[in-house]
């Protein structure tokens, strides 16, 4: 008789709920923090020219050599780090992970934070060691540094803007941990365009300091693509997990070409930052919910019920994110990307309704 999954899939992996994501078809979409901007119409059709002309039947290139001149000239990566390219930052974090997971080793990130890093802990069988941030969401640096001489992790990740807090942590505390930690610091800065901070310029200051990046929040996000930059000697040994041919033609030809234009995205993350303080007023005047800061593209608020609240913006035809239940910290919390004007002024009319 044929063994069943439940007899052969590992029990952490029985255990687990697969990633969900909301039909948002017909919605006003806020929860995913895309960027609410096409690209330009210039931009459009350049890009249909270069699917119509790339080489579909050939494999891409499979170290994406053209694409990572583009990328080190557009995002500034120094001159002696070396760059690794992913299908999104999803697949650069199970690829750290794979190639760190010896046995007994461990995870330590900073919670409530992205949800990957615990799952992909799992998926590679590491021990996953949450510290929680404080009640305001600031980190408890010295609870971290705490968890790191006990724990002794492989690796360290730290959302850079915290997801989905949306605050950025003290440089100077982040600074410490890479100090005071024996294993890998993997800074995850997939909003720095919304945040104006950045460690990209200090790869070379931290030996164990490796910085991830996606354009998924810069307006590619159907592009799946993520990049991580490092000193050689790490990212030689993580290029071996990379699968072949892992980012495909259109996106590296795509991609390269619009970040010829990384102007134009800049230009778009400015907007993004304007609407979001102006989003961030306008939520704040309302009495009943608390809003935070943030320094992404996105804003954590408080409701009184927030999965009341959350239901009565679908009914209303507006999608955004509840996090109630995914962490005790986030009790009743929800969490809006920062959309168009239209998008913006329909989620606040929402709001104000549902409350």
């Amino acid at each position: 008789m044929a063994a069943t999954p439940k007899e052969l899939v590992r029990p952490e992996i029985l255990a687990l709920s697969a990633y969900h994501v909301h039909d948002a078809r017909g919605m006003v979409k806020l929860d995913a923090m895309e960027n609410p901007y096409r690209l330009s119409a210039r931009l459009r059709r350049e890009a249909g020219r270069l699917a119509e002309d790339a080489e579909l039947n050939r494999y891409p290139d499979p170290s994406g050599g053209a694409l990572k001149h583009v990328l080190r000239s557009a995002m500034g990566i120094p001159e002696d780090a070396a760059i690794l390219l992913g299908n999104g930052s999803d697949e650069i974090i199970q690829i750290i992970a794979m190639g760190l997971a010896r046995s007994g080793a461990a995870i330590v990130a900073p919670e409530p934070s992205f949800v990957m890093y615990r799952m992909i802990a799992t998926f590679c069988g590491m021990r996953y060691v949450g510290v929680p941030l404080r009640k305001d969401f600031s980190l408890d640096l010295d609870a971290t540094l705490a968890a790191i001489e006990r724990e002794r992790p492989a690796v360290v990740f730290i959302a850079f803007p915290n997801n989905p807090t949306g605050n950025l942590f003290p440089a100077a505390a982040l600074e410490r941990i890479l100090t005071r930690t024996s294993g890998l610091v993997v800074i995850d800065e997939a909003y720095h365009a919304f945040a104006r901070a950045s460690f990209l310029n200090r790869v070379g200051e931290f030996p164990n300091l490796v910085v991830m990046r996606t354009l998924s929040k810069l307006g590619l996000a159907g592009l799946r693509l993520g990049f991580l930059v490092g000193r050689p000697e790490w990212l030689n040994e993580f290029e071996k997990l990379r699968l072949p041919y892992n980012v495909n033609v259109l996106t590296q030809a795509i991609a390269a070409r619009v970040l010829e234009d990384s102007a134009a995205l800049a230009d778009q993350a400015e907007m993004i930052v304007r609407a979001r303080n102006e989003l961030i007023d306008s939520m704040s005047a309302l009495a009943s919910i608390r809003v935070y800061p943030s320094d992404a593209n996105f804003v954590l608020f408080r409701a009184p019920d927030g999965p009341r609240v959350f239901a009565a913006l679908k009914q209303r035809g507006v999608l955004i994110r509840n996090l109630d239940g995914s962490h005790p910290l986030l009790a009743n919390c929800l969490r809006v990307t920062v959309g168009s004007a239209d998008d913006n002024d329909a989620f606040l009319a929402a709001l104000r309704a549902s409350l």
